[in-house]
């Protein structure tokens, strides 16, 4: 949470509010990639990248 608490600090005080759809993004993939790891899914959603 404290990484969270940094990067809304970050973008607060620079005013880069258009960063936040780009780590949207890089955060939904993570989690994707994380939670197929280990299914069947898995090589599909490799592919992607």
């Amino acid at each position: 949470m404290d990484l969270l608490k940094d990067l809304w600090g970050f973008f607060r005080t620079r005013r880069r509010y258009w960063l936040l759809p780009t780590m949207t993004v890089l955060l939904l993939f993570g989690i994707l990639i994380v939670l197929t790891s280990g299914s069947a899914i898995a090589p599909f959603i490799y592919t992607l990248f």
